[in-house]
This record gives C-alpha cells, structure tokens and sequence, in this order.
C-alpha cells in the first residue's frame, strides 16, 4: 500500500509538474509574439473633425469612420449599465478574463452545435479590436487573454469602459455611442434613455441584424433582453424596467450639415486644414475647429449668388426646354419635383415642371405634386441668344406656343401661390444659368470671414472662385489708383480732363485707344466726379500724372498679391486678383489706413482639447486715416449719384465701386459700411463676354443687395468717423474752388488740411473764369 501511494504521489507530482511546465510552455509559446498594449493607453482612434460655424452651429464633418468622442461623465448614466448588462456584467469583478462565462459560453454553444455564446469580457474585445485579428484559433484566444490580463493591471476599469464605448461599431457607419446615439435617436449620449440605452446594448453582438431602421422587431427583442438583464442585476427597478418597455422609439437620425450650407467655406476649410495638418490628421484626429462663418449670412449669400446668376443667365435669352419626353416620363419627372411646399416660394430654388397644354397667352405645367401656369409674361426674357444685344434691344414675345410645346420639361420658379395648395401656382420661367460668381463677406475690424460663396452650386463645381479664380477687376481696382493721387498732388476737387486720347506702343508697333464705357466725354471734370462716373480716360490721365510705380506700389502696400503689368492698363484694372484679396485690400477704406488679412479659421484644438493653432486679428498699416475717409467719403458718393445706385436701398452710409473688363468679361462690386465690406463677383470660367449691359452695376450690385438687404438691421447704423487732419468744403462742380451764390452745381467734399480750396468761384461765361487753367488742360491733353 505504500508502495502504491508512493508511486501515486510521484504520479500527481509529474503530473502537476508537468502541468505546470506545460502551462509555462503555452504560456510563453502563445505570448512569445505578443504585440505590446501600452499604446491602447494613448487612446487615439479614428475621430471626427467638427467644423463649427459662429454661436457653436456646426458647419460640417470629416471622417473616415464617424466616431466622436466623449467620457464616461458625457454620457446617459445608463449607457454603461447597459452594455455592461449586455455584454460583460461581471466586468468589475474579473481580472479581464471570465472563466465562468467562458465555461457557461462552452456548454450552451455544445449543446446547440453551433456557436451561440461567446465568453469574451469587454476587455478581450478591445484587445481583439485594437490589438488582434480577427482569426478563429485557440492561440488568437490565448494571447487575448493574457493581454486582458495585462490590460487590466495597467489601466482603470473606468479607462477600459471608455474605451470601449467610444471604440465599439454598432451599425449604420456609426462608432462609438456618441455617433450611435446621433444616429439612430437624433440626441446626444448624454440625453438618451433606460430603453434608447438598452437598443444601444444590443447592436455590438449583430449590428447588421439588430439595427432597428432595418429589422426593428429583432432589434426590440434585443431591447428586451437587454432590459430584462439590468432588472435581473439590480441596476433597475421593476417601475424602471416597465416604463422602459412601453416607451416609444423614435427612430431619427440627427442631421448632417456637412456640404449643404457653406459647402465653399467648409471646403476652403478643409484644404486650409490638409495644408496646415496633412489628410490622416483632418479626416481621423477629431480635431475640433472654429470657423467666424455666420450661417445667416451664408445662406442669405448663397441665395443671392444664386438668384443673381439666374437673373444674369436670362438676360442673355432661351436656350431651350432641359428636354424633351412622352407623357410616360412624367411621373418620374414629377417625383423628383417638390411634394410639399417647404421651400417651394424661394426663388434660387429651380424646379423642373412638365408642360401639359400650350396657348398663346399661356403654359399649363405640373411640377412635382402641384399643377402651374406659366403666363406670356413670366417669358419676356427670352430671346435667341446674341451678345451685341441686351433683352431691352428686342420685344418682348407674345405667343407662348413658338417658345413651349407639349412635353417640354422646363426649370420654373414660383411667381405667385394659389390660395390653397390644390390651386394653381403661378409660375416663373426660368433657365439655369452657365456664368459664374462669388461673393465674399468680411469684417473689416477683425478680419472674420463670415459668409464665402465660391460658385453656383458646390454640387456641380467645388472650384472656388471666391479664393481661387483670378480675374480683372476693372473699375473696381480704381480706389486704388485714387487713394494714390490723392497722396500725390490730387485732391476731390481737382481737375482732369475727360477727352479723347490715344498711346502709341513703339515696341509692339500698336496704338492704344482707351474710352469710357459710355462713349462719352465731359471735357474738364472733377476727381470726385471721374469716380463717381467712373470715367476712365480721367483714371489714365491721373495714372499718367502720378507714375505707374506709384499706383503698384500703393496697390502692394493694401495687399494685393498678383502681378502687376507696368504699362497704363493698370490704372484700369488689368492685373488680376482673386476676389478674397480684393475685399482684403479694401478693407482699407473702412479700418481707417490699415488692411486686414482674411481670416476663416479662428481655432483648431486636439480630440483631447488641446489648442493647436489661434488666430488673432492681422492688420498692416497702408495709407494715412485720412487718404481712407477721403475715399469712403467719394466712394458712399458713388452710390447716391454714380454706378452703385443700387445699394441706396439700404439707407444707411455705404460705400461702394462698380467693376466691369474690357467686353463686360467680368462684373464685379464691392460695398463697405464700417462694420461689414462684401465684395460680389460675376463671369463665366472661361474669358467669354456675358453680353451688352452685363456690368458691375447690373450683373454683381443687385447681388450685393440682394444679401445685405438680409443681414444688414443685425448692425446698428454707423457712419464712417471722421479723423484728424480733415475739413470739408462745399466745392463749385465746375471749377473745384470754394462754391459761391453763382455756382450751378455744389459737392460738400473732404480735404486733408491746407490742400481745401480757398478761391471762390466766379461765374463762368462771357467776363468770368475758366473751370481750369489752359495750360493746365493743354498739358493733360498730350
């Protein structure tokens, strides 16, 4: 007998010996490879990038994979409770492995013959998700959990649930709770319920299967499960658990701003971002970023952007139906029309109709669910394309039936509503316009971009012409060229002669022949009035006068970055500039000297909060404060009694300068008022002519006041201050000296001490004065 329980002993002590060593062989064979943990404690998955527009409104996204993340704190208290009942509700009691779920996984998954359990503790998933493939193997399961193990000791299990619940899929390109919650209930994870926090739970088992849009009575049995194990832990009370399971799931899916509105800004971000971060960083570090982008004055510019080129495409004339189909086409045509009338009265929103019946004096249309009349007025604009003509040089049509058929899908706006939505609507004719446009919005005090609109429409064309196209300016580059005289000799009462000139070119054997716009010639002019008027022979002569250098360097020295062409062409804006530095350069006149450059971006901080860039207001001295008033004060000038008429509309103090180039290539106007300058582009992409008429003061001013007419009672009203140094003068508009009882025209005119005249006028005829000295006009004349 002892002889046996000797050999036994000895038996049980290879045995366990042998346990042992075979345990440390498994051991180290499963670990020899291991890939390190310690980095899981540097959490940094795939985030989200929050753009963000003013007063924390969100401007848009970018992510590969949309995950937001948020603490433990910034969640529903009863996420965890959930998942944890869900998947691991032992989790603060194990050291990362469960030996007792694992063996209850084991025998369920025997008994069925297939696996229907799984032992995994929470801390084994993330190492599977982080750390390991996804391969099915006894070694793949050791190594997870001898990592668990580790990860366990090394981190707080407050750390590894956070993890956890900002790292988990759970369906519908969603990870982590935060962008679950967004997605499947519109909230927060903050704000979600007992029962949205137990249908949260039960998607990380099958997020394809339990995803409620797509089967939501497995996913509400899931729910269910979910409920019944917190009841069943404690961590709910019977009354909890039953109003859980009667409370109704609205399935709502919280709305993505992203290239919708402020699509240009958001993208001018974004390559702002690229530039300054690189790509892995913009589309996966959750960075958070602030932009001065003000959405009410994006959308009020995108709408008048848009409204302007429509407008400026019709006075070209018709260039046809979309096209032409059977009445077998209609109903799709018709689903992709409007089927309530939310946004159906805004008139930059284009709606194809289907034209059902054609008489002289009208069209009869059906546009998405609603039926339309287009009357023989809603068509005056159309025309066969030409031009050398605008729309008022041909007749306006009087017979619908030679412009619409039967079966022609048209693009229509609505005119007038019926006074039920089963009446008929009346209708505007519309084409969709070919030429382009931008408009950009600054505050001249900070720099704030607050509203950029680089095209027609983001969806057709993401190439911003705000920032990226360069083109000429034309009259607009004109203050410019006046601020410099001003400096250099010139006051608003001096006199230039407005008459015929012409410049030979001995290089390219070539005669340049400027003239104004209109034709016409005034003779002996005041610098106020060759502003207001526009006039460009005047701009030559005064370019002429004060040097081509000068008017570059003056032109550098408020910002603008191009290529200057050093001949008398640039007096009249020959040398192209992006809108974006144009309105920078402007922002001169109302600052008072100083411009300021453009800012977009205000902040950019980490996931975790950190703060990697601020931008702060960058302003460069130009030009005297008094050179700056004298020019607002000319240019508000130029919109009470020149080009810029329009904006008198506003009837506040506004400053403003028309630019058209040569064959009304582009039509551009800028406008400032003391706390707001918006400059507004218009041409096609390629240098083609936009036709007679198609001038900064018809094609890009009604924009301008198309947009600040929105936005423009959000400031109070404020004139532009009057600095030191300045004395205003009533002037004889004839002669530029001191107005007198004989004068016939009068402007109260702003001069820098001691250069104000202090001549009075004489009568001018038969025994008085000339407007100006002979041989002053004889020199300007050759």
């Amino acid at each position: 007998m002892k002889k046996f329980l000797k050999i036994f002993g000895i038996f049980v002590l290879v045995c366990t010996l042998s346990g042992i060593g075979g345990a440390v062989w498994l051991y180290h064979w499963a670990s020899s490879d291991l890939p390190g943990f310690k980095n899981i404690t540097d959490y940094k998955p795939p985030l989200v990038t929050t753009v963000y527009a003013k007063d924390n409104k969100v401007l848009g996204y970018f992510y590969k994979e949309k995950r937001f993340l948020v603490t433990l704190d910034q969640m529903s208290p009863w996420i965890p409770k959930a998942f944890l009942a869900a998947e691991d509700a032992s989790f603060y009691e194990h050291d990362g492995v469960d030996l007792t779920a694992i063996v209850r996984a084991f025998k369920a998954n025997l008994m069925a013959g297939r696996t229907r359990q799984g032992g995994s503790t929470i801390t084994q998933q993330i190492i599977k998700r982080l750390l390991l493939t996804s391969e099915r193997s006894y070694k793949r399961k050791l190594k997870e959990a001898i990592l668990a193990f580790r990860l366990e000791n090394y981190l707080t299990k407050e750390e590894i649930l956070t993890i956890y619940l900002n790292h988990i899929f759970l369906g519908a390109h969603s990870y982590g709770v935060e962008a679950a919650a967004r997605t499947y209930f519109a909230k927060h994870a903050k704000d979600l319920s007992i029962a949205e926090a137990a249908m949260l739970a039960g998607l990380p088992q099958a997020p394809s299967r339990y995803n409620p849009y797509q089967n939501y009575p497995q996913a509400r049995q899931r729910q269910e499960y979910v409920l019944g194990q917190m009841r069943n832990l404690g961590w709910i009370n019977e009354e909890q658990y039953q109003q859980a399971m009667v409370e109704p799931i609205e399935l709502k899916s919280m709305d993505d701003p992203s290239w919708q509105v402020g699509a240009y800004y958001l993208e001018e971000v974004r390559r702002w971002l690229v530039d300054q971060y690189g790509e892995d960083e913009v589309y996966n570090g959750g960075l958070t970023v602030t932009t001065p982008c003000d959405l009410k004055h994006q959308a009020a510019a995108e709408k008048a952007l848009r409204r302007g080129l429509i407008d400026s495409a019709k006075r070209r004339g018709w260039n046809g139906p979309v096209g032409r189909f059977t009445p077998a086409d209609e109903p799709m045509i018709l689903e992709e029309g409007p089927q309530t009338t939310e946004h159906i009265l805004e008139k930059d929103n284009l709606m194809r109709a289907f034209v059902t019946k054609v008489s002289q004096d009208k069209a009869l249309v059906h546009f998405g669910k609603y039926k339309g009349e287009i009357p023989i007025k809603a068509m005056w604009w159309v025309r066969e394309p030409d031009i050398r003509k605008s729309h008022e040089d041909v007749p306006d049509p009087t017979d619908a039936r030679k412009i619409l058929k039967k079966g022609d899908v048209v693009w229509v706006t609505v005119d007038t509503a019926p006074k039920n939505e089963d009446g008929t609507w009346i209708l505007d004719l519309e084409r969709e316009p070919e030429v382009e446009g931008a408009l950009v919005s600054i505050k001249p005090d900070t720099g704030e971009v607050v509203a950029l609109v680089g095209g027609y429409s983001f969806a057709k064309s993401q190439f911003n012409r705000a920032t990226q196209a360069r083109r000429q300016p034309g009259s607009a580059f004109k203050p410019i060229v006046y601020s410099a005289a001003i400096d250099n000799g010139f006051t608003a009462a001096s006199i230039v002669l407005d008459a015929p000139i012409v410049y030979a070119n001995d290089a390219e054997g070539k005669l340049w022949r400027p003239e104004n716009f209109e034709g016409t010639f005034d003779g002996p002019t005041l610098l106020r009035t060759a502003l207001v008027k526009s006039k460009n022979l005047c701009t030559i002569r005064i370019a002429q006068k004060i040097g081509i250098r000068t008017i570059i360097e003056r032109a550098k020295a408020m910002g603008l970055d191009t290529d200057f062409p050093h001949d008398l062409s640039v007096a009249l804006g020959s040398a192209v500039v992006s809108p974006m530095n144009l309105c920078e350069a402007y922002t001169t006149f109302p600052r008072g000297g100083s411009y300021i450059k453009p800012r977009t971006v205000l902040s950019v901080k980490s996931a975790w909060g950190d703060e990697l860039y601020s931008s702060k207001p960058e302003a460069v001295d130009a030009i005297s404060p008094q050179t700056a008033y004298i020019m607002a004060t000319l240019m508000k000038q130029v919109v009470q009694n020149g080009t810029g008429w329009r904006a008198k509309v506003l009837g506040r103090p506004v400053a403003g300068k028309t630019g058209t180039s040569n064959l009304e290539q582009d039509a551009w106007f800028m406008g400032y008022a003391p706390y707001l300058l918006t400059g507004v582009y218009v041409g096609f992409d390629e240098l083609t002519p936009m036709g007679k008429w198609e001038t900064g003061s018809r094609a890009a001013s009604p924009i301008w006041v198309d947009y600040r007419k929105q936005v423009e009672n959000d400031y109070p009203y404020e004139d532009f201050t009057q600095p030191p140094g300045i004395v205003m003068v009533k002037v004889d508009g004839n002669t530029g000296k001191l107005a007198s009882p004989s004068s016939t025209q009068e402007f109260f005119l702003p001069f820098k001490v001691g250069s104000e005249p202090t001549e009075a006028a004489r009568p001018y005829g038969g025994n008085g004065e000339a407007p100006a000295s002979a041989d002053d006009l004889f020199k300007q004349t050759f």
